[in-house]
């Protein structure tokens, strides 16, 4: 399909020579440790009086909190690119430890810096915003004074993220380390294998049930021989949350997820309710498929097989080729994005042992660039992944010109960046289908996507807030956890499924990340609401990147509700919104199930 060569293994080279032994990346860290107690000087020494005339002394202290915000983020995602390319580099979990503690240490002195900010009355904030280089950045210096008022004192706060090195992102760290001892057994021409997890889940594609029944059941053994150790990481990083919570006074666990991701709890139910009223189809699809793979029902590791009988590989070449096709169809910006990420090197793609699972896509601020994060192995869903992981890019790329306070954007925003593209690559490619097989496949694999962001994560909700409510009581046993990710699988499939996977919860990393607390229901929020987009995008056609890029600009500096309303004109707490992101998915499946039903 192409001649272009694309390396399949990333540079970081650029950011700091020498990978995890880099004499560069150890000076950038002693350099950041400087600037954390330069600006933990300043900030001492402003006390602050309740006078407008106190912006200039603010303007100052923004950018030292800019400059030493890039630097560690700037190490944070390089040693975040050290550890997933190489789950056995010792040096890198080294320095993350580092990264954790300089993070904790900068975080001690915002707090100290969002603490100021609560010391002015209302009226006299609302003239220090008026100021020239403080008026952009009004929402998020209010969104961090009014969070601090919620919050205890200083000095309480200021322990709590000390005692978090070791006590909650400590187990986070844990669970790392516990992770890279799962190997997964599987016989393969007559030799055993033991594969990585990252390597066993590209299994679950495989066209062959048999392949996929027995990686599964290694899949589960090997999680659940470990449970013991997740089930105690999880029931300590859940403890600590609560402790906390319950110090601020906080009774409701989604309290600060929601707060992170900018939305009201009347979204977030709407939204599901929704969902929980839409799932007949879905399950209708599950049911076709099963008959089109000749079973009675689908089990979990059915879940992803490929529908036909050949399996298709596409070459890593191809696969990025096919997505620059069809982002060119959209626009120029992401395309010429996307072409630089391939050309210079901003992703690792290489299928090879050793490399942690999954995906994801971090950016480096001070260079100004973004790395990808994936294993490739040639399948539709590894082509999804990437479109998804170039979508966070873009989305980073695109606010390039924006103040660096004001690109902190939450995750479900995050996640509809990302989805979007996925749309893209995903939608084009069922409508250029060049057989019914063809198109049938892509279909499935489009299909698939809502299946697990609708009933997947469903899941993972579910199964999360249920633990919280139990773990309020006390530690939780392995047993009963494995019982609540039943359950909750059960009841978001809505019974569609005859083996679910119940050790799931072992084996997601989203439950033990301590950065963003629900790490679930964004992602469900990114795909409808970037299928409203879409929509729009559809409608509107040529000429509808520039208002795209616009929204993305405005993502970190708004609620979603007040930014849905101005670049969608739509009120996320009602349900007619999610009804019709909902029944853009259904549409897929009604096509599907039209398409199939002589076979």
């Amino acid at each position: 399909m192409t001649t272009k060569t694309y390396s399949e293994v990333w540079d970081l080279d650029v950011f700091f020579k020498g990978g995890s032994e880099s004499e560069e990346f150890t000076a950038h860290l002693n350099e950041t440790e400087e600037q954390i107690e330069q600006f933990k000087q300043s900030l001492q020494g402003w006390e602050p009086s309740n006078e407008a005339s106190e912006s200039s002394q603010l303007i100052e202290l923004l950018k030292k909190f800019e400059e030493t915000s890039k630097k560690i983020r700037q190490a944070g995602a390089f040693v975040s690119c050290l550890e997933a390319q190489n789950t056995e580099d010792k040096a890198a979990n080294k320095h993350r430890a580092t990264v954790t503690l300089l993070s904790a240490a900068f975080q001690s002195v915002l707090t100290g810096f969002d603490e100021k900010l609560t010391s002015f009355d209302q009226n006299v904030w609302e003239d220090i915003l008026q100021t020239e280089g403080l008026s952009e950045l009004s929402f998020v210096l209010t969104e961090r004074r009014e969070k601090a008022a919620e919050k205890l004192s200083e000095k309480e706060e200021s322990l709590i993220n000390a005692l978090g090195v070791d006590g909650y992102h400590g187990w986070s760290q844990m669970y790392d380390v516990i992770v890279r001892t799962v190997k997964v057994p599987f016989t393969e021409n007559g030799e055993e294998k033991l594969l990585s997890v990252g390597q066993a889940s590209n299994k679950f594609s495989s066209p062959d049930r048999e392949v996929r029944k027995t990686v599964f059941k290694s899949w589960e053994e090997a999680w659940g021989e470990k449970a013991d150790y997740f089930s105690k990481t999880l029931n300590h990083l859940a403890g600590f949350r609560l402790t906390v919570y319950d110090k601020r006074g906080w009774e409701d666990p989604l309290k600060e997820p929601l707060a992170i991701n900018r939305m009201e709890k009347a979204t977030l139910d709407s939204m599901w309710n929704v969902i929980s009223s839409y799932k007949a189809p879905f399950v209708k699809f599950l049911e076709r498929k099963a008959q089109l793979l000749g079973l009675e029902k689908l089990s979990w590791y059915d879940l992803d097989a490929p529908l036909g009988e050949t399996e298709t590989k596409v070459s890593y070449q191809e696969g990025a080729q096919f997505i620059l096709d069809h982002f060119s169809k959209f626009g120029e910006e992401m395309t010429s994005y996307s072409r630089t990420a391939f050309e210079d090197s901003y992703i690792e793609a290489e299928d090879r042992a050793g490399k942690r699972p999954g995906g994801f896509c971090t950016f480096f601020p001070e260079t100004g660039q973004s790395r990808i994060f994936m294993t490739y192995s040639g399948t539709p869903s590894n082509i999804s992944t990437l479109a998804h992981e170039l979508g966070h890019g873009f989305h980073s790329y695109a606010m390039r010109d924006v103040h660096t306070l004001n690109r902190s954007y939450a995750m479900n925003v995050a996640e509809t960046a990302s989805t979007f593209a996925e749309m893209i690559v995903s939608d084009a490619a069922v409508k250029n289908a060049q057989s019914e097989e063809e198109k049938l496949s892509l279909l499935e694999d489009k299909i698939q996507r809502s299946v697990a962001l609708l009933m997947n994560i469903h899941a993972r909700f579910l199964f999360e807030t249920r633990f919280y409510e139990e773990r309020k009581s006390g530690m939780v046993s392995t047993e009963r956890i494995s019982e609540l990710m039943l359950e909750a699988q059960k009841e978001a499939y809505a019974g569609a499924l005859d083996e679910y996977h119940p050790t799931f919860w072992a084996s997601k990393l989203h439950f033990y990340i301590t950065g963003v607390p629900f790490y679930n229901f964004p992602y469900t929020f990114g795909y409808l609401f970037s299928l409203g987009i879409y929509a729009q995008a559809i409608e509107e056609g040529a000429g509808y990147e520039e208002k795209y890029i616009d929204l993305l600009k405005d993502s970190a500096s708004m609620k979603v509700e007040d930014l849905a309303q101005k670049h969608l004109n739509t009120d996320l707490t009602k349900p007619d919104f999610w009804e019709k992101a909902v029944q853009l998915c259904v549409d897929d499946v009604e096509e599907f199930l039209a398409l199939t039903e002589k076979k």
